[in-house]
């Protein structure tokens, strides 16, 4: 199994062993990937569903103690109130509880060990502007390359901005626009000065190299790790 269906926990057959099987045969391919240092898609997948599975259960819970309660009786020597809740869990909701119960420690601890290697790849990157940086930097090139390659990977990118009612979350678009093998005398400088030559658009580009002292699968890992840290980058700047 891949990936988990969005809605896994309340899709199809609501049984505890059923669903059991369903997770361990997705953690079975989660430690696959990250056995091989493959960070994505699985790392944001479990994020997706450890946030929904928070969600669902604090919703829950707020939802049984505010529930509405009737009147039942009254205590005249304490003078205090009765209540009893007018709805009460039903077996259903009982079974989705054991399912988050049992679901929660194994997203956490999967969280836990994409972290570590997340950590690892990001301190084995370091991001270097190429040349001298303009003032505008929200759009320009980037270079990846990781040793022993001699492989550079050359893209360009926009930063773009989404603004909820809460935060304000930065992102970024990108372009391949090639993938090149740099001989003895070619610099990052020198490939630089070919895209202002091969695009006139942006005569004087912000151009950064994010390098990496090792080797680790470009897709799922190096290229995402990349990308995150080139906007953190820019941002600070």
């Amino acid at each position: 199994m891949d990936k988990l269906s969005n809605d896994w926990l309340t899709d199809g057959l609501i049984d505890f062993e059923y669903k059991k099987y369903v997770l361990l045969a997705y953690f079975k391919k989660v430690r696959s990937s990250f056995q091989q240092q493959e960070l994505y898609p699985m790392l944001g997948d479990l994020v997706f569903h450890y946030n929904n599975l928070i969600a669902f259960k604090n919703n829950h819970e707020s939802l049984r103690k505010n529930f509405p309660k009737e009147l039942a009786g009254v205590d005249f020597d304490k003078l205090e109130l009765t209540y009893k809740k007018i709805v009460e869990d039903d077996e259903l909701m009982n079974e989705i509880g054991d399912i988050i119960n049992y679901a929660l420690p194994l997203f956490k601890g999967s969280l836990s060990e994409g972290k570590e290697i997340y950590e690892f790849v990001e301190s084995n990157c370091e991001v270097t502007p190429v040349g001298l940086l303009p003032l505008y930097t929200d759009e320009g090139y980037f270079f990846i390359s990781h040793s022993p390659s001699a492989q550079t990977r050359v893209y360009r990118y926009q930063l773009t901005f989404l603004e909820t009612s809460e935060e304000k979350y930065r992102g970024i678009h990108t372009t391949l626009i090639d993938n090149l093998r740099r001989g003895l005398g070619d610099t990052y400088e020198s490939i630089k000065m070919g895209l202002t030559r091969r695009f006139s658009d942006m005569p004087n580009p912000a151009t950064f190299l994010v390098y990496s002292k090792v080797k680790f699968p470009y897709i799922s890992t190096l290229e995402p790790v990349a990308k995150r840290l080139l906007i953190r980058y820019i941002s600070k700047t």
